[in-house]
């Protein structure tokens, strides 16, 4: 006799394959938030353990200085021992937002707790002498009254490795198009701006529109002109300083990507405020609402100021000149924006910062 076989009619198949899917998509999901909570749990007990091993630091370090314990809010380099010996210097090149951005440190100094110094050298000459340099490093580093202190002037970049610094000061900077910083020079040197109307510049009187010195092939809208970004980053070399020198373009760009804490270009210096707001809380906090509201921080516009035609521009851009200078602000440009897109985000027109995203784990010994 054969074996009697029960055939499951294909209607209940299908229910029962249907079924089967649902409940393993249901223990799938359960499985996923599982791992999940297994995640965050991890996260949180790692958190707690950053926090107890950094109290006990603190407190070590406290009680070796023989300290009291005191609140501290987030600020750079809090529970350290040196947390208040921090120098930024803003080595401002001239026309790119410096004075706006100035006065926004200007505000919230007495807010922050913090010294605001201005670099003013003679005749704003950028390059220091080799006895100044060493007078102004000394300065920076030993005159423990100024700290925390933000130091700011039309000065190239120097090196305070060279002389013998164990702790360098932070650079941040800003940069902006050659053309427009060019154009915008040639007409505060004859009218000024809003922020001082009534100081006489060294070129009032002259009324010669920008189009018409390129015209005219003045010496004031030259290419030459446009040899200062460059320069600037490049610091206190004789090369530097070389018009059209390859190698300072070069060493330029290495001190932005090496020495500078932070680029930023005039074009979006809204984003370069919140950004080091966000860095550097000890110094910028509440920078980002001032710039927006502020009366005064941002409103710095030169008078007069007339844009070039394209001929004008077009005849600027054939020089090696501009296009070592521009090929400086690209490439500042690129690493500013790469900067700001992994520490921000923009929904619903607004900008905003990101969150923490990385954690400790596996933190070991575990007393």
């Amino acid at each position: 006799m054969g074996l009697l076989r029960v055939m499951m009619p294909p209607k209940f198949q299908l229910l029962t394959l249907l079924a089967f899917a649902v409940a393993m998509f249901f223990l799938e999901n359960q499985i996923q938030k599982l791992e999940e909570s297994r995640g965050k749990l991890e996260r949180a007990i790692a958190r707690h353990e950053v926090r107890e091993i950094e109290q006990r630091h603190t407190q070590d370090g406290q009680r070796e200085r023989g300290e009291g314990l005191v609140g501290a809010g987030p600020v750079l380099g809090a529970g350290l021992p040196d947390a208040e010996d921090v120098v930024i210097i803003y080595n401002r090149v001239p026309k790119t937002a410096s004075t706006s951005f100035t006065n926004i440190a200007y505000d919230l100094c007495g807010k922050n707790h913090y010294h605001v110094l201005h670099i003013n050298t003679t005749k704003n000459n950028p390059v220091m002498s080799m006895q100044d340099q060493v007078r102004f490093v000394k300065n920076v580093t030993e005159w423990r009254e100024m700290k925390p202190a933000f130091y700011h002037g039309h000065v190239s970049f120097l090196d305070f490795t060279k002389f013998g610094v164990k702790k360098k000061p932070i650079y941040i900077n800003v940069v902006r198009d050659p053309i427009e910083r060019l154009v915008s020079y040639y007409y505060f040197l004859r009218f000024g701006d809003d922020y001082r109307p009534g100081l006489r510049r060294r070129k009032q009187g002259d009324k010669k529109t920008f189009d018409e010195c390129v015209s005219a092939g003045g010496s004031d809208c030259a290419p030459e002109k446009l040899w200062l970004q460059i320069p600037f980053f490049c610091g206190h070399y004789s090369e530097c300083w070389n018009v059209g020198s390859p190698w300072a373009l070069e060493q330029a760009k290495y001190n932005l990507v090496n020495e500078y804490l932070l680029v930023g270009v005039t074009e979006e210096l809204e984003d370069f405020v919140m950004m080091l707001e966000a860095a550097l809380p000890r110094f910028f906090r509440g920078a980002t609402d001032l710039y927006k509201t502020g009366k005064k921080s941002h409103l710095r516009r030169t008078t007069e100021k007339k844009p070039p035609t394209r001929e004008s521009t077009a005849k600027l851009q054939q020089s090696a000149i501009w296009k070592m200078e521009n090929e400086f602000y690209e490439f500042a440009l690129e690493q500013f924006q790469f900067v700001r897109a992994h520490a921000v985000r923009e929904k619903d027109g607004e900008l905003y910062l990101l969150a923490q995203n990385f954690f400790y784990e596996k933190i070991y010994p575990k007393n």
